[in-house]
């Protein structure tokens, strides 16, 4: 009976952060993870950043990926059994594959919903856009150049970037790519994810994460606060520079970026 009421209490609710480079996920992310109340939402399952997650928790991969994907989900879960994780558009058919192979969420003629859910209870989809294109090109072209993902302390840039409007145009169209994808899978499979826009987070960061909140149905404890953002912002006056020399030579074609 005490187990029966403990479910009751504490269901098991998991939700992803559909993205793409640069969209600015990490503020969003990272604020969540904050709460103590949504999950640590990571990227657990890009193939490269797994041995870290598994070594970080001490999870056996020779288990398969069935087990890394059921023991990832228990052992990052927060105290009121809420599982986050983050994904990008340019690994997700890889990922949804991945699942399928296992033959335990699923098979090839189970939607993609349904194998989701199957492996991620009651599954919520949050995705996170950029409304200035642009300056979201702009700032995947410099992270490639100098190797800064995410501004954190004790990181050194690998090169100083410099301004290349190839790379910058390059990154624009990638990016146009893998929202469409997102667009595409959320079409096909009729899903209504709850929209944030990066622009908007920084704007009214509590406000917009407490709605996030909101329809995830995770409530903060009594009292609880929405501390400041832990994410450093990487724009700046070289931004700046890079967005009004690249208007200044291609904006006549891009102009509604």
């Amino acid at each position: 009976m005490g187990g029966l009421f403990h479910k009751l209490r504490h269901p098991r609710r998991c939700y992803v952060v559909c993205a793409i480079p640069r969209c600015g996920s990490n503020l969003l992310t990272d604020g969540l993870h904050a709460t103590r109340r949504a999950g640590r939402p990571k990227q657990f399952f890009l193939r490269k950043a797994e041995p870290e997650y598994a070594a970080a928790h001490k999870l056996d991969l020779n288990k398969g990926f069935a087990a890394y994907v059921r023991d990832i989900v228990r052992v990052t879960a927060t105290s009121n059994e809420v599982f986050g994780f983050k994904l990008m558009s340019w690994y997700l058919d890889d990922f949804l594959g991945r699942l399928r192979e296992t033959g335990e969420f699923g098979g090839a003629q189970t939607n993609d919903v349904d194998l989701l859910r199957k492996a991620f209870p009651g599954l919520r989809f949050v995705q996170m856009v950029r409304r200035h294109k642009l300056r979201q090109a702009l700032s995947k072209a410099r992270a490639e150049q100098t190797g800064l993902w995410k501004v954190q302390d004790g990181k050194e840039p690998q090169q100083q970037p410099c301004f290349d409007a190839a790379l910058i145009e390059r990154c624009l169209r990638d990016g146009e790519l893998q929202e469409r994808a997102w667009d595409l899978f959320f079409d096909r499979n009729n899903i209504e994810p709850f929209r944030v826009e990066y622009e908007t987070l920084c704007e009214k960061y509590e406000k917009t994460v407490r709605a996030v909140l909101d329809f995830l149905e995770i409530s903060l404890g009594r009292g609880q606060r929405i501390g400041p953002p832990v994410t450093v912002r990487q724009s700046d006056e070289l931004s700046r520079a890079w967005e009004q020399r690249f208007l200044s030579e291609r904006g006549a074609s891009l102009a509604h970026v």
